[in-house]
């Protein structure tokens, strides 16, 4: 199976089962976040894990666990260096399309951001 084929696997597996965990409620923001806040969190887990926003949005992943975490475009589009605790690390999407990442210290760490 190529990477990118692996990739979309995992990124279909974890966002069923955050799914599967929300059927019954409306989506809502981890902690209390604004829409366009994806926040890491202790079970090494972005929340949420797929994330669409208008164009020209900027996103603001925070770290809410006790390691530190990276976000790493699939692409290379972007890539924050390691965020602590309680820091953040933003970008803003101009472009409609799919875009993956992941944390590059804790891989298994994935989400997508789709922008329309």
């Amino acid at each position: 199976m190529s990477h990118g084929r692996r990739w979309l696997a995992a990124t279909l597996a974890a966002n069923l089962m955050v799914l599967a965990g929300t059927a019954n409620s409306a989506p809502a923001a981890a902690g209390g976040a604004s829409p366009s806040t994806v926040v890491m969190a202790h079970e090494f887990m972005f929340a949420p894990t797929s994330l669409t926003i208008p164009a020209g949005a900027t996103v603001t992943w925070t770290n809410k666990d006790e390691e530190p975490h990276t976000i790493v475009s699939e692409s290379g589009l972007f890539r924050s260096g390691a965020i602590d605790t309680n820091e953040s690390f933003s970008f803003k999407f101009e472009k409609p399309g799919t875009y993956h990442y992941a944390c590059s210290i804790h891989p298994r760490m994935i989400g997508t951001i789709i922008v329309r």
